[in-house]
């Protein structure tokens, strides 16, 4: 017999959550399974899962394959109609000790392919936390689902509506990570800047960091994984002019950088609102960096208004885009959209690319003499605080935060 193999596709979450299953999968005693935990991002996101579960499955002939994620959560039907596929688990069936248990023992997929239930009747956060997923980086899991709609948007389908960890359990558990060692704890979720809407006295996002840093003192580095921009609130930005554990990083759902579009895209900010939060943060914090989505081709974009998202990135000093070329996602409004020509979209996603891969490049021209403190996760690699890849000239130790000068760069790391 031999130990359940995991494969993960998509989001930070979702690795985070293999690391969950895999726990759950070893205390039920699962053995001679291959657990693939898919994402339903883009089109291309589910053919890629399904090319794996074939993969897997001619690689594994005597394993149960068993199916999860966001496209199992929202297609269950297609997957466990796949040549091979024992067992098709839902999202919150996935965080459950009853479905490994069911897993381990042959009750689920002998006697019921699909164990899927309605993701929109969840109201708690899984309640499996696990101490540990990263070698030297800690990520914690303090919310998931979203309740907005946004047109091109299948996840809330995968991941249900809003719901938050409480304060004192994620406190709780980063007091752990830090007893174990952790030097930096990064915080995430679907929808990051949502938490605490559905907990009593409906606390905000910002009053979880605050909470974080006050009761951890021992915590050197706390990092935000993600936000949408036009929820940040009064004490996110206090944190952020205050709080110096608080990582000058911020990942920013911005999606597009024409109003029009964000109109259609059905986003609750415009495009000013993103140049101002940009400024107001840079303004508390010199020295923020700040990563983006950004989509490519979303339905009626026209080349002016794609030029609106290439301008975008010098406007609100972006450095680390992740360019997502649009895909119609089948039960969205924007599939429904008069579309983009296919090449276009290819196109303007190679141009988003290059405007990234330059404004990289000037950041890490910018950092030529400058001293960083920089977590160590190899011998040879590590990241500032402003999350830049560092490669050492010569080996240094592991999982520590060290002072170092920074001697060049090559275009995609900084030298020291």
């Amino acid at each position: 017999m031999t130990a359940p193999k995991f494969t993960t596709l998509g989001c930070r979450l979702n690795a985070y959550e293999t690391e969950a299953m895999r726990e759950l999968a070893a205390e039920a005693g699962l053995t001679d399974a291959v657990i693939v935990n898919t994402c339903a991002v883009t089109n291309e996101a589910v053919r890629k899962a399904r090319q794996d579960i074939r993969r897997l499955r001619r690689e594994n002939p005597d394993a149960r394959v068993i199916v999860t994620g966001c496209a199992a959560q929202i297609d269950p039907d297609s997957f466990a109609a796949m040549d091979g596929v024992d067992a098709v688990i839902g999202n919150t069936e996935k965080m459950a000790r009853d479905t490994w248990q069911g897993l381990a023992t042959g009750f689920i997929g002998d006697t019921e392919t699909v164990q899927v239930n309605d993701i929109m009747s969840v109201t708690e956060t899984a309640g499996h936390l696990i101490d540990g997923f990263g070698r030297h980086r800690a990520y914690v899991q303090v919310q998931n689902g979203c309740d907005h709609r946004c047109t091109f948007c299948i996840i809330p389908y995968g991941r249900g509506n809003s719901r938050s960890v409480p304060a004192g359990v994620v406190v709780d558990q980063i007091k752990r990570l830090v007893d174990r060692g952790f030097n930096e704890v990064v915080l995430t979720g679907v929808d990051l800047t949502s938490w605490g809407a559905d907990l009593p006295s409906a606390p905000r996002f910002g009053d979880l960091v605050m909470r974080i840093l006050k009761l951890v003192p021992d915590l050197p580095r706390l990092r935000i994984s993600s936000i949408d921009s036009i929820e940040a609130d009064d004490n996110l930005m206090m944190a952020i002019a205050t709080e110096p554990r608080l990582m000058p990083h911020l990942h920013l759902s911005l999606q597009h950088g024409d109003d029009l579009i964000l109109k259609r895209m059905k986003r609750r900010h415009l495009r000013d609102d993103a140049i101002a939060f940009c400024e107001n943060a840079r303004q508390l914090r010199p020295g923020m960096t700040f990563g983006a989505d950004i989509i490519a081709g979303f339905p009626t974009e026209t080349e002016a208004q794609f030029g609106q998202s290439l301008r975008l990135i010098e406007e609100c000093g972006l450095t680390w885009l992740h360019v997502f070329p649009y895909s119609p996602r089948p039960g969205t409004p924007a599939a429904r959209m008069p579309q983009v020509d296919g090449r276009a979209i290819k196109s303007r996603a190679a141009r988003l690319r290059e405007a990234g891969t330059k404004a990289v490049a000037r950041h890490l021209a910018s950092q030529l003499g400058q001293e960083h403190h920089v977590l160590t996760e190899s011998p040879e690699m590590g990241r500032t605080e402003q999350f830049a890849e560092v490669r050492f000239t010569q080996p240094v130790p592991e999982g520590r935060i060290l002072t170092a000068v920074i001697s060049g760069q090559d275009g995609q790391r900084l030298v020291a």
